[in-house]
């Protein structure tokens, strides 16, 4: 007998959590998520959820340290309500990009958000395009690391390119250019670059056939858009004939939406794991994957596979 579903967010993306609680045909549970006058963050639980299966939706964008502590003081309050299980349900992850000591005396700080997660009751993870595939292993937990490029490949596919060829910003993204790559039946490149300070690129070069090719960039994130901005100007300098950007979180931080706007790009593509309301443009096309989060959800709860999910 399978546990009563329960789902449950944050205020960092309630218009995602809607999409997931109409695919799931479960209604949202009454919570409240509101701020004492000190700024502090108060967070209650309206519903009996003991022995629940409990998910929690809430993505860690910007104010990130605002909606992690939030996250937090939902699973400690379900831990201590007698929920059953407690998935977390992040659909972008704060802090991914710092999972290495790199230089000395400086925190492995998203181990540290991993550990925070746990405490605080969170029982398994799911989540979507990690920065790096590497983070799971910072969770002693179940982590479900989803991957929207089915999505985004679905898209492309009836857009209906031809001579076109995928671009990796870096060598850190190949192995997802090279997937979307075999997908699309299309060429591979890559862009070297050094970054000499935090975001901050000096791009150098491309490797690989770009000349008289539609260009498709693909990244997990799109933050101050430097790089893909910069790759997008070196492949119409080197014979590009468009290019395309596409990535998983739009972060848009900073001059972002000014860059992108002036750059050679022709269309950004980009998912819903991050609200876009406050950031949209005329070459953005935003593509869902609710569905995706809400099928992994269901078929968690029903202890089904989810493997399947990932190709």
């Amino acid at each position: 007998m399978h546990r009563e579903l329960k789902i449950i967010t944050g205020t960092s993306n309630i218009s995602f959590a809607e999409k997931i609680s109409e695919y799931l045909n479960t209604p949202l549970t009454d919570t409240l998520v509101s701020r004492f006058s000190d700024g502090e963050i108060r967070v209650q639980i309206n519903e009996n959820v003991r022995g629940s299966d409990v998910f929690v939706i809430q993505s860690l964008c910007y104010p990130a340290n605002d909606n992690i502590m939030e996250l937090l003081l939902l699973l400690d309050a379900l831990k201590r309500s007698s929920a059953h299980r407690i998935t977390a349900v992040i659909p972008y992850f704060a802090y991914a990009r710092q999972d290495r000591k790199d230089k000395p005396r400086v925190p492995i700080s998203a181990k540290l958000v991993a550990d925070l997660i746990q405490k605080a009751g969170a029982h398994r993870v799911l989540t979507v395009d990690l920065h790096s595939a590497q983070i799971q292993g910072f969770f002693d937990c179940p982590v479900d690391n989803l991957y929207a490029l089915p999505v985004i490949y679905k898209y492309l596919e009836e857009k209906g390119l031809d001579d076109v060829v995928v671009v990796s910003p870096d060598a850190g993204g190949v192995e997802r250019a090279r997937v979307l790559a075999n997908k699309l039946k299309a060429g591979l490149a890559i862009i070297y670059k050094r970054r000499p300070a935090p975001n901050v690129v000096e791009t150098l070069d491309v490797i690989g056939d770009i000349k008289g090719k539609n260009a498709i960039i693909i990244d997990d994130m799109i933050d101050t858009a430097g790089t893909i901005v910069s790759a997008s100007k070196m492949l119409i300098e080197k014979g590009a004939k468009s290019v395309i950007a596409t990535c998983t979180h739009p972060i848009f931080s900073g001059p972002a939406i000014d860059r992108l706007e002036n750059s050679p790009i022709e269309e950004v593509i980009a998912t819903d794991t991050i609200p876009t309301d406050n950031k949209k443009f005329e070459k953005l096309t935003i593509l869902s994957v609710a569905n995706l989060v809400g099928e992994a959800i269901r078929r968690i709860n029903i202890e089904s596979s989810v493997s399947s999910l990932f190709t």
